[in-house]
């Protein structure tokens, strides 16, 4: 990781520099440190301890040739976690006795003079957890998570943060963008979520809206003539958790004026090629890869594909369709296909993990997975009795079939085998060890659809949000087909993971209202809930567009984290509860009445 340019020295009241900066220039030097006990070790007179601050590590050490004896008293009566003022000199340390897994380790302190600044408490969980042992469980980290990111590996991931932020901020500038603050108390938008919903005292039965986005207020600000636009914002939306999700998290939201997709791409290369080598010595190579959304489905099953997997779906129809194979001919001829991908090196994996693959499928929506395994001797699995000698050659042929590798074939309408494929395509070569994770693939997905259909109701929602510009601009026409309408919107997908997604919006009202009201929206609500957003575009509105990035997942993936919750400072848990603080807890009922609400009874 890089360091700042300017040398940063830590010296206050209580410390001349930071426990993790001393090296063997201050040898020979004295020096105050304060801090936290992270460990100590008595060898019966002599004591050692690791002394911790957010600049890391260093040792001190105390005996009776240099320690006073009130303060080496001080030393054996120490636990971890209490705060101390040590001062002492900086000496080398015997060759023999350097610690290559240190920054200081080349150096210790011996200490003459101690002072306990704060006790601690005996300890709800380690801070200086043993390489050898596992972490609390999680709900107990949370709960105490104060001691939690003492640690230095949780201390890290923060540095990370601040570093990627500061990148972020120093690209946008550099290319002109003004960070400008959007309001959190707003009204409710359709955004695909749940808002969270917060009472007026003063307007009493009317409410605010938590932002799940800042997205039309950077509109607005495009309107108004600020041209580019950025902000680190806050979103927070009222939806059911996962480990890659909170109800408030941050996303680096940016916007701009007279721009086409190219522009923001741009821009958006340049920002995440700055964090990366700002933050991990990394050069990104520019500009990604870019994959139609239908196309992605297609050769992948999902619009945010693995690209370090080198397998790729196929369309098995024409080949196994009318050889007689029951399932494949009866998915045909409801409207489906056979699709498919090569396993290389397939043939290893053994019937019970085959048996627990066919139940990912279903899992996934399809209706089960069916294999080939093609070995020496020929062909095995279900449908292998009818595959003939015309079939045979042509399988090899035109899917590069060779001994040793398993096809894997789900059938069935696309709808229902896409995510199935996906999914066991990911896992398998996961288990086979194909995923080259020495690669990193940067792609863009582009030309999604501007409306899906909500597997309920069948109705149009909006694949991305309802401010995304169409590629067909007659509003007759959108409000007859739209599940056949594109968009210009788009993805940033990194490694599987989603990490922005943005688009150029809709800057001309009519097709505006016309999206709005093929989501169902009446007239009169548009104007209700719209009416300050269409009446802005009434004063001349510039073509506009721009992008949102999860902040919080470029940081997981940054430090190697699975979840989210380890780069966030408080993060709530998969319920929705702030353990460390009693998050969210009851309100009385006098603020209750004072608020206008009063609560249902339970059931």
């Amino acid at each position: 990781m890089s360091s700042p340019e300017r040398p940063i020295s830590f010296s206050t009241g209580y410390r001349d520099t930071g426990c993790g900066l001393l090296d063997s220039e201050w040898a020979g030097r004295e020096v105050t440190l304060s801090g936290w006990v992270h460990r100590r070790r008595d060898l019966g007179g002599l004591f050692f301890i690791q002394l911790r601050d957010r600049t890391g590590v260093v040792q001190l050490s105390f005996g009776p040739d240099w320690t006073e004896d009130d303060c080496l008293a001080l030393a054996g009566e120490l636990g971890p976690e209490d705060v101390v003022q040590a001062r002492g000199q900086v000496n080398r340390r015997p060759d023999d006795a350097v610690n290559p897994d240190m920054a200081t380790g080349e150096v210790e302190v011996h200490v003459r003079q101690l002072e306990r600044l704060s006790p601690s408490a005996p300890l709800p969980i380690l801070v200086a957890v043993p390489p050898e042992e596992d972490l609390p469980a999680e709900e107990l980290r949370l709960r105490h998570r104060v001691l939690d990111l003492r640690r230095p590996e949780m201390l890290h991931h923060f540095v990370v943060r601040h570093r990627a932020t500061a990148a972020v901020r120093a690209a946008l500038d550099e290319e002109g963008f003004l960070e400008v603050e959007t309001p959190l108390l707003t009204r409710q938008t359709p955004e695909g979520a749940r808002d969270f919903i917060v009472p007026s005292r003063v307007q009493r039965g009317h409410f605010y809206a938590l932002p799940q986005s800042p997205q039309l207020y950077k509109q607005l600000l495009m309107v108004a003539g600020f041209d580019r636009y950025f902000q680190i914002a806050r979103c927070l939306r009222d939806e059911d958790l996962r480990a890659d999700r909170q109800p408030e998290f941050t996303q680096i939201d940016a916007e701009m004026a007279f721009v086409e997709q190219d522009d923001v791409f741009g821009v958006a290369e340049r920002m995440f090629a700055r964090m990366w080598r700002d933050t991990l010595g990394v050069e990104l190579e520019t500009p990604f890869t870019r994959l139609t959304h239908a196309d992605a489905v297609e050769m992948y099953g999902t619009d945010k594909p693995d690209l370090r997997i080198p397998w790729k779906l196929h369309d098995f129809t024409p080949v196994l369709v009318g050889i007689g194979f029951g399932i494949f001919d009866a998915a045909a001829k409801s409207g489906g296909r056979v699709r498919g991908f090569v396993a290389k090196g397939g043939t290893a994996l053994s019937r019970a993990r085959l048996d627990h693959y066919n139940e990912r499928a279903g899992e996934y929506g399809a209706k089960g997975a069916l294999w080939l395994k093609r070995t020496e001797d020929g062909w095995s699995g279900a449908p292998a009795r009818f595959i003939g000698e015309k079939t045979a050659p042509e399988l090899e042929r035109q899917f590069d079939i060779e001994p040793g590798d398993l096809v894997a074939l789900v059938a069935g309408p696309d709808a229902e085998t896409s995510s199935a494929l996906d999914v066991l395509r990911r896992e398998i070569a996961a288990e086979l060890g194909a995923t080259r994770l020495t690669e990193s693939h940067w792609l863009w997905v582009v030309e999604f659809p501007l409306f899906e259909a909500d597997p309920e109701t069948g109705r149009p929602v909006p694949a991305h949000h309802p401010f995304t510009m169409p590629a067909e601009t007659d509003p007759d026409r959108l409000r007859e087909e739209p599940l056949s309408i594109l968009a210009h919107a788009y993805d940033v997908v990194y490694n599987g993971m989603e990490f922005a997604s943005g688009s150029i919006r809709c800057h001309k009202p009519d097709l505006q209202r016309a999206i709005l009201e093929t989501l169902g929206l009446p007239a009169d609500e548009v104007e209700r809930r719209f009416g300050f957003l269409l009446e802005a575009f009434k004063y001349g509105v510039p073509p506009h567009g721009g992008f949102a990035v999860g902040l919080d997942r470029v940081i997981a993936t940054m430090v190697g984290m699975e979840s989210i919750r380890e780069v966030i400072a408080f993060p709530k848990t998969a319920a929705g509860r702030g353990l460390m603080e009693g998050s969210p807890s009851t309100v009385s009922s006098e603020e209750l009445a004072e608020l206008g609400i009063q609560l249902s009874p339970e059931g």
